[in-house]
């Protein structure tokens, strides 16, 4: 188990280029399972969710090859579904949630699948019901063994079908796209979820020969094929990294760029963060963040607080809603941050309140916080990652703070955001892994 020891209080200088999409690249991975042909995938982020999914592809029997740091190709002629019989596959799968998305390309193409119940973030409820519902409307039979936490499906005859989804939920939408590309038939998806990283495995699956209308809108129609062919896809820079970089820098009074962050895809995540204050400048693909000893919180028309909530595409990532919260501690003004989807989320607001930061846990999903406008600083503690984007916010906290902080349990962190710490000290933090 390692830790980040944080000495708090260094600006950070330079230019920052964000990593490829940790969401993206689970979807994109799950889908080289669709077809026996090459896929060549770039820009993949070196991060722990991420290359334990390859691992569990190489287990399958996909031949994988490092071109570079960032691209792979994947071939996935000799299957060994067998492997979803071991207990080795059991143990894999359950340790990263990410591992569902398996069970779309599963299904229509060979069948059959199974999974165990999958692990992930505590941030609260996190039902996989859509996914099997979604499967359940196609054709495939589903059975939940409790006292193995197993789900098994059986996918042998899928036909398409209107589907209408319970919840616009993104994985759950990737996965029955998967499922439905070689379903007999057409598929209507209503309700569906569609980010861009949803729209980036669409055109994905297009170049492969899927057959796909409605990309980028809530209403998908599917027209089943019977094979899939190769293709080569790039990933989008990380959205909730380019969202954590414009509050790391506003936190710490930094004057940093943020490269090639593909600004069309990033929707209201740039403005959410000027309500909050602070200024941006777009230069071509790349926002720069100037250096700004005050940032103030807008205000409704009415005079009334702003509240900061999350809400599907495109309304603004529940993943971003810790980073703004962390962001606002030092802006001037007050802000009430909702966040609806998970009620686990917001509790580790009681290590910034130790740190000194004033923020009101108003419930489970909602908390006020007051700025204190920089004339206190946070101060360092020792403290615990609960969950990737917490931990990310606490590590925000401890290089605007005075002192030293000790964060534990980064490994929550690294399942998020690559060579995190290197990257970091390359423009000015002091950040050393301790273990």
């Amino acid at each position: 188990m390692y830790s980040f020891k944080v000495e708090g209080g260094h600006k950070l200088s330079g230019e920052i280029v964000p990593q490829g999409a940790k969401n993206e690249a689970l979807q994109i991975i799950s889908a080289v399972l669709l077809t026996d042909k090459e896929v060549t995938i770039n820009k993949i982020p070196q991060i722990r969710d991420v290359l334990r999914l390859i691992d569990l592809m190489r287990d399958f029997g996909v031949e994988v090859k490092k071109l570079s740091d960032e691209s792979y190709t994947f071939k996935a002629a000799n299957v060994n579904l067998d492997f979803l019989d071991t207990q080795d596959f059991k143990e894999k799968a359950s340790a990263l949630r990410g591992s569902i998305m398996i069970l779309g390309p599963l299904l229509t193409r060979f069948g059959k699948g199974k999974m165990p119940k999958p692990g992930g973030d505590k941030i609260g409820r996190r039902r996989p019901d859509t996914h099997f519902v979604g499967f359940q409307k196609l054709g495939a039979a589903f059975h939940y063994d409790a006292d193995n936490l197993l789900y098994t499906v059986d996918g042998s005859n899928l036909k398409g079908t209107y589907i209408l989804l319970d919840e616009a939920s993104v994985t759950g939408t990737a996965n029955i796209v998967m499922a439905a590309v070689m379903a007999e038939g057409e598929t209507t998806i209503y309700n569906a979820a569609c980010e861009p990283y949803l729209q980036q495995l669409c055109k994905m699956l297009m170049r492969m020969g899927a057959k796909i209308e409605g990309i980028g809108s809530n209403l998908l129609k599917i027209e089943g094929v019977k094979t899939l062919e190769g293709a080569e896809h790039t990933m989008l820079p990380d959205m909730i990294e380019v969202g954590s970089f414009i509050g790391m820098a506003a936190m710490t009074g930094s004057n940093l760029t943020i490269k090639d962050v593909q600004i069309k895809e990033l929707g209201i995540i740039p403005d959410t963060f000027k309500r909050l204050g602070i200024q941006m400048n777009f230069v071509g693909d790349s926002i720069h963040v100037p250096a700004q000893e005050h940032y103030e919180v807008d205000s409704y028309i009415d005079g009334s607080i702003l509240t900061i909530a999350d809400a599907i595409w495109p309304g603004l990532t529940p993943d971003l809603l810790s980073v703004i919260l962390v962001t606002a501690t030092q802006a001037r003004g007050t802000v009430l941050i909702h966040q609806k989807m998970f009620e686990s989320r917001l509790f580790f607001v009681d290590k910034l309140i130790d740190m000194g930061a004033q923020i009101i846990l108003c419930d489970p999903h909602r908390a006020t916080v007051i700025g204190m406008n920089r004339a206190y600083s946070l101060r360092g503690i020792t403290m615990t990652s609960p969950d990737i984007r917490a931990g990310v916010s606490l590590l925000i906290a401890a290089m605007s703070a005075d002192g030293t902080s000790i964060i534990h349990n980064i490994e929550q962190i690294d399942r998020g955001y690559q060579f995190i710490d290197q990257r970091l000290n390359s423009i000015g933090a002091n950040i050393e892994r301790i273990g």
